[in-house]
């Protein structure tokens, strides 16, 4: 693949990875937490669903239990966290915490699927787990959002090795349209029933709503499997670690909020955490991680 051409989308897919963070803070001021991030993704899902009408379809209840699973997880779970995170804190924090999720699966990968991982591997858990800790502010006295954003990247991660386990049996278009399309019903429902509902029609809510809708979810997840698909997944994956910078940047671009130093300072450690985690060093020996059930 053309290196320029790889570049500009690796540009494209991760900024809209994290910019969708300070566009979704815009929208709470037209809209409920859950119910925005819901309307996101049922239309999302169901312009997808259509693209993929012609595809092999799940053929069992079973099946349909698995993406409805992941559809909870990576979608309802961890958009309806990341939303409710930004109530309290910054979309650049959000947008940090979330991304803890490559971390997170090394974790979880080694503890309860017996995966083997490298030294650097480690060190990058180490290294975001740091990273973490500073960009937090070195203390505990954390703002609720903290742990909704927490839970974002818990949520993820799991649905992360869920997809690794499961997903080869699924056509890859199929599964990322109907889990976004379940779970942005999910979320749609929690909406009108766990939090007080609130919706202002504007054409700028409306615009904010399909820009989150096509933009930052079709076309972003679009273009993300297009460079998977064309590179190596292990090399790929490493890019990640520019989504939260463009979290961090949209929102003092967008939201003007202001970034202490300790979020620079801890933003650079996670980064490099999880540049550590998902880089291939030798094709042989390489063990790339499942970072490929992305929304965001």
């Amino acid at each position: 693949m053309n290196p320029v051409l790889f570049a500009v989308l690796v540009i494209v897919t991760t900024s809209l990875m994290g910019s969708s963070f300070a566009v979704g803070k815009l929208g709470l001021a037209y809209f409920s937490p859950l119910l925005l991030v819901g309307f996101r993704f049922t239309i999302a899902g169901l312009l997808m669903a259509w693209w993929v009408r012609k595809k092999p379809l799940p053929s069992s209840l079973g099946e349909w239990a698995k993406i409805g699973l992941i559809g909870f997880l990576q979608t309802a779970a961890v958009m309806g966290c990341i939303f409710l995170s930004l109530r309290t804190i910054t979309a650049g924090e959000s947008s940090i915490l979330t991304f803890m999720n490559p971390l997170l699966v090394v974790i979880w990968g080694t503890v309860f699927l017996g995966m083997k991982y490298r030294f650097a591997q480690w060190a990058g858990v180490i290294l975001g787990i740091v990273g973490v800790f500073i960009t937090l502010g070195s203390h505990l006295q954390w703002e609720t959002g903290t742990l909704f954003g927490i839970g974002s990247a818990v949520s993820w991660s799991i649905a992360t090795l869920l997809v690794k386990k499961w997903g080869a049996r699924f056509n890859v278009w199929v599964m990322t349209a109907y889990q976004m399309l379940i779970g942005g019903m999910l979320l749609l429902a929690m909406g009108v029933t766990l939090e007080v509902p609130k919706m202002v029609l504007t054409p700028a809510s409306i615009a904010i709503v399909l820009w989150l809708a096509i933009m930052a979810s079709i076309v972003q997840f679009a273009t993300w499997f297009y460079l998977l698909n064309q590179g190596d997944p292990g090399r790929t994956s490493a890019f990640l670690f520019l989504a939260p910078f463009f979290g961090v940047l949209s929102g003092w671009l967008l939201l003007g909020e202001i970034v202490q130093w300790h979020v620079y300072a801890g933003g650079l450690l996670i980064f490099a955490g999880i540049f550590l985690v998902n880089w291939t060093f030798s094709a042989k020996r390489k063990q790339p991680l499942a970072v490929t059930a992305l929304k965001k």
